[in-house]
This record gives structure tokens, C-alpha cells and sequence, in this order.
């Protein structure tokens, strides 16, 4: 059917950057919004970023804007998250999550919304102080 597989998470020190990478497989680039969500022990549920493949237009969570750059690669079918200025409250698992039918569950993205049908693993990633 569908698979996600997200890598790229890893240990690094407060300031430091990592480049996170999602592959989707079955479907390919076919959904309409492909973006990020997180998940961090003791923590809700927090839409990080996505973005559409009907119009390019990105979205990002308030905590992560002007920090973190969603972008994709048609060519290779993989999205990345570009994360900088990493801090320790960005330490969580990260979810890849699709979004073919724009149906429910629902996934806020600030005050952007996308459906959740398929999401992988998750890639760990940990910020130190």
C-alpha cells in the first residue's frame, strides 16, 4: 500500500541543524499535502510543518517558523525538513504524515489543517543544553 519512511534524527547540541528526509512509497508524491508532526513525552501532539502539492504553499508551526524549511525533491520522491537554531524543546519524534483523501484525523499545522491517512516510525531527535 503505502509506505513512509522517515531518517535523518539524531543527537545534536543546542544551535546545531539537522536535515530530516521522508520517502513515500506505493503512492508516491500523489498525496495532497505531505508535512511533519512531532511527539514529545509528557506532550500533545504538535504539527510541525507541511506542505501542498496541488500550489507549493508551506505551512509551519509558530514555535519552528523562520527556524525550519520544509522542501521536497520530485525527482528522488522525498520531502525534507531542514531544521536550524535546534533548541531543547524541539526534542521529540518526528512523524512523517501524509494526506491523500483530506479526511480525518485532522492535523493543525498553526492554523493550517491537513487530514492524517499514512504516517512512518518516526526518527528521533534529540537536542541537548
Amino acid at each position: 500500500q503505502v509506505e513512509i519512511v522517515e531518517s535523518g534524527g539524531d543527537l545534536v547540541q543546542f544551535g546545531g541543524s539537522l536535515r530530516l528526509s521522508c520517502a513515500v512509497v506505493g503512492h508516491g508524491l500523489d498525496y495532497h499535502e505531505i508535512g511533519w508532526f512531532r511527539q514529545a513525552p509528557g506532550k500533545d501532539r504538535e504539527g510541525v510543518s507541511c506542505i501542498s502539492a496541488d500550489d507549493g504553499t508551506t505551512y509551519y508551526a509558530d514555535s519552528v517558523k523562520g527556524r525550519f524549511t520544509i522542501s521536497r525533491d520530485n525527482a528522488k520522491k522525498t520531502v525534507y525538513l531542514q531544521m536550524n537554531s535546534l533548541r531543547p524543546e524541539d526534542t521529540a519524534t518526528y512523524y512523517c504524515v501524509t494526506d491523500f483523501r483530506r479526511g480525518s484525523p485532522r492535523l493543525y499545522v498553526g492554523a493550517h489543517v491537513m487530514g492524517m491517512d499514512y504516517w512512518g516510525k518516526g526518527t528521533q531527535v534529540t537536542v541537548s543544553s
